[in-house]
């Protein structure tokens, strides 16, 4: 019976690691990109990206942005930049009204995302590091789809082969 059990136990721990290092595996497969200023003062570029054709995807990297809609596991989102304020620190603006600098790309089903305001769709307790200002709690793709659907969040959104495969939102009073 012990020998069974020590079987079982091995064989269960071997799964974990298989499981744990697939994940590992495909977020080793995206490449690391240069992340921009969290309080950037200007809309970050996208070098070769027609903004006059079709909503498509942004080009491989991260941006700072916010998503501005949701149809299904299709995001839309904008650039975003930091506005600096006289009675407060400031706030996020995205680009003037009738501008057409938007982007619209599929959510990976592997989505990273991590939350500044814990794991319900409405904002929570705070999951910030204290380093960086930046979400640090991992939560599942249905709570991203759902509270941005909502309303853009300002967050760190990484774009790989034209799919969302991270977002870290960024935490603002």
């Amino acid at each position: 019976m012990k020998t069974l059990m020590r079987a079982l136990i091995a064989g269960g721990a071997a799964t974990a690691v298989a499981l744990s290092s697939g994940t590992a595996a495909d977020a080793a497969s995206i490449p690391k990109y240069k992340a921009p200023k969290v309080f950037g003062t200007t809309f970050q570029a996208d070098p070769g990206h027609d903004f006059t054709k079709h909503i498509s995807p942004r080009h491989n990297g991260i941006l700072r942005g916010w998503i501005t809609y949701v149809s299904g596991t299709t995001a839309e989102y904008a650039p975003i930049k930091w506005k600096k304020g006289k009675m407060t620190e400031g706030w996020f603006v995205g680009p003037p009204e009738g501008s057409t600098m938007a982007y619209s790309s599929r959510v990976s089903k592997k989505v990273v995302f991590l939350s500044a305001f814990g794991c319900k769709t409405e904002l929570g307790e705070l999951t910030v590091s204290r380093n960086t200002g930046l979400g640090a709690k991992q939560c599942s793709r249905s709570v991203l789809l759902k509270r941005h659907a909502e309303g853009g969040r300002p967050s760190l959104i990484t774009v790989y082969r034209g799919e969302i495969v991270k977002v870290q939102e960024i935490y603002t009073p």
